[in-house]
């Protein structure tokens, strides 16, 4: 590794921007062993180790000698096209060995070419600019060669039609289709499976390895070994993907697709118009019929007990014999005259059976018929299997989120899955991120991921935090959870900001205490203030970094995957210790297993899983060797509280100060630096 990443070796010949870096080559050194011994490895590895090429080289070194593919898969898009950009083209460039690699998105990326087709005919655009944008992604199809709805950087990120020609599972034909060799899923999988290092993203490989195995089979090409990066993120991805949802959109687009089938015999199309319409009339019964957040939006719990007026654990049945009226009244019974979802459930599954039954005994069906059938079985199972909430190793809830209500069941520990899927299946895993680390080890990461062999290494970072960075602790701070924290809060931000001229992310660890900051401080500071959620994110960057002097109020998702660097960001401010919320069902289903299984769930959940997150916001400060700030933690605890010695022994090495006039000695120390360049 030293004749790739030394000081003479090949990257330092090619690259403008080479530094050595002893932790870089440590962690490439590790991986390329794990490979070799064909073991799993964790490594953390902070801003600035130049972790991607430190994996990337040997991914790249173990796939052309072996000829067995490695798989990267990132956290987010943006990581995604960095590789696929940047390091993997510069990587072909400059080694010695030529390699292919491809990179694969889920389906939802991709445009359909039948329902492209289809949609020309057919009532899915509304107002004159979506007809406008259609007729533009209709020309862009006869050029692109991958069909991947990036390219249309033009457009809205969220196109209105999009998911009416999107190439999701839920709708493909298969080989079935008239377009099965055009097919942008079938091109990409092609490249996939001609490549050395396929790069994806976590919603995808474990959407993958959810399936592997399955009735319906892989999504990705086979594998030898798997990078994860942002390793942080794979509990709760892999969470979502082992489990099962059921949403409002899923019912529409259904019977949106039902609408399309064309049929030679009047009297079944007009027999499934009718279907199609008790369908709808009562999945919106069944919608009103939940209780939970109604007229809020957020996560809820699915009530214990909720499911069964009678006390049984599956849902209430009705009479099958009824009429359509008869049904119709008791599924939407009033609520004070019931107390679960069953009858409405039970209505709407009826008519979900109807259809399916219908399409099924049909002589010389339409050809998508039999990919509705099967998605109204798995509609059916699914919600089933949610509303009879008989499996104890889930958690069982309720997202609404603008017009969507989307019904999951989750598994509460995902360890074993992990265990028996993925470390007992694949030779070699490597996962690395920034923040894998709490208290200096691995332990808590481990165990939730059910990661029991493996080699670990914390890389060394090339950042001399003692004299880049500060870490402010404000003298007096009342409780958080007090009446008095946010005028307090309020202050203390006021007189950081004043001392750092601005330049400042101050992130929140919720949306209220973000719009109480910017509502108290804003008006009181002489710097540019922007709020998250008035422009979209990628805009309100690209303001940040090109005004002077300016403060972003933001929450959580400014905590990742964000890279502004020089004195345009010297202060990032942390309201509170990032517990994660205790009333979100997934985080109460984890503490309250834990607590069962008789271990506190405070030390350790609560605690490790706040570091992790702490880590991921401070790491937004110091992002090249030649940036300097402060670090400012608002929240008294990490001095109060006996945890906080382990958040503070979690965090880069800086200085800790709680003198506000000891924030400007950091930035003298820039100054004095770039005096004597």
């Amino acid at each position: 590794m030293k004749t790739v990443f030394g000081p003479e070796g090949v990257i330092a010949k090619a690259h403008p921007e080479y530094e050595h870096r002893p932790g870089q080559i440590e962690m490439a050194t590790a991986v390329l062993r794990a490979f070799e011994q064909k073991h799993h490895l964790i490594v953390e590895a902070g801003t600035g180790t130049g972790k991607t090429l430190a994996y990337l080289v040997p991914a790249i070194a173990a796939a052309c000698g072996s000829g067995a593919r490695v798989v990267v898969s990132t956290g987010t898009k943006n990581l995604q096209e960095q590789l696929m950009d940047k390091d993997l083209p510069f990587l072909q460039e400059v080694l010695p060995k030529t390699f292919r690699a491809a990179v694969m998105k889920g389906r939802n990326n991709y445009a359909c070419l039948h329902r492209i087709k289809r949609a020309e005919s057919m009532p899915v655009l509304e107002g004159l600019d979506q007809i406008d944008q259609f007729d533009e992604v209709v020309r862009w199809m006869t050029k692109t060669e991958t069909g991947d709805r990036a390219e249309l950087s033009n457009l809205p990120e969220n196109l209105p039609f999009w998911r009416h020609i999107d190439a999701r599972s839920d709708t493909c034909l298969g080989q079935k289709c008239p377009d099965f060799d055009p097919c942008f899923i079938t091109r990409m999988r092609q490249r996939a499976l001609d490549a050395d290092i396929v790069v994806v993203n976590h919603h995808l490989f474990f959407a993958d390895l959810a399936l592997r195995n399955g009735a319906y089979g892989a999504v990705l090409p086979d594998y030898a070994a798997v990078i994860l990066d942002e390793a942080h993120q794979i509990e709760d991805i892999a969470s979502e993907y082992f489990g099962v949802q059921v949403s409002n959109y899923q019912i529409d687009d259904l019977l949106r697709d039902v609408g399309f089938l064309k049929f030679e015999n009047r009297e079944a199309e007009r027999e499934l118009t009718r279907v199609s319409a008790r369908i709808q009339r009562f999945a919106d019964m069944f919608w009103i019929s939940l209780r939970e957040g109604r007229g809020l939006e957020g996560r809820f719990a699915l009530i214990s007990g909720y499911r069964t007026a009678s006390g049984s654990d599956r849902p209430k049945s009705i009479n099958l014999s009824l009429s359509d009226k008869d049904e119709e009244q008791q599924a939407g019974m009033p609520a004070n005259r019931r107390q679960d979802v069953g009858a409405p459930y039970q209505a709407l599954d009826n008519a979900l059976n109807r259809l399916e039954t219908m399409l099924d005994a049909l002589k010389d069906a339409p050809a998508d018929a039999e990919n509705i059938i099967r998605r109204t079985r798995q509609l059916r199972f699914d919600l089933n299997f949610i509303i009879k909430g008989d499996d104890q190793s889930f958690v069982y809830w309720l997202e609404r989120r603008g017009r969507g209500v989307f019904l999951r069941g989750s598994p509460i520990d995902v360890s074993g899955l992990l265990q028996d899927k993925l470390f007992e299946k694949v030779p070699t895993v490597i996962l690395t991120s920034a923040t894998l680390s709490s208290a200096g080890n691995f332990r808590f990461i481990r165990e939730r991921l059910g990661l029991d062999e493996a080699e670990e290494m914390i890389a060394e970072s090339i950042f001399d935090f003692e004299n880049q960075a500060v870490l402010y602790l404000p003298p007096q701070m009342p409780d958080p959870r007090s009446p008095q924290w946010a005028r307090a809060a309020a202050d203390e931000v006021i007189r950081i900001v004043n001392a750092t001229e601005g330049r400042a992310f101050v992130l929140s660890t919720s949306f209220a205490g973000m719009n109480q900051l910017y509502e108290r401080v804003a008006p009181q500071i002489d710097y540019p203030s922007f709020l998250q959620g008035s422009t979209s994110k990628s805009a309100l960057l690209k303001k940040f970094r090109s005004t002077p002097n300016a403060v972003l109020f933001a929450t959580a998702s400014f905590w990742q995957g964000v890279d502004v660097r020089g004195e345009q960001l010297s202060c990032v401010i942390i309201d509170k210790l990032p517990f994660a919320v205790p009333s979100d069902p997934i985080v109460a289903a984890r503490q309250r297993h834990i607590e069962e299984q008789g271990g506190s769930s405070f030390f350790e959940y609560s605690v490790p899983q706040a570091i992790i997150s702490l880590k991921q916001g401070l790491g937004r400060l110091i992002r090249s060797t030649t940036d300097r700030g402060v670090l400012a933690v608002l929240d008294p605890r990490l001095r109060t509280k006996m945890y906080g010695q382990t958040f503070l022994q979690s965090l880069p090495p800086c200085r800790i100060t709680s003198d506000i006039d000891d924030l400007a000695s950091v930035f003298s120390a820039r100054s004095f630096a770039q005096a004597s360049e």
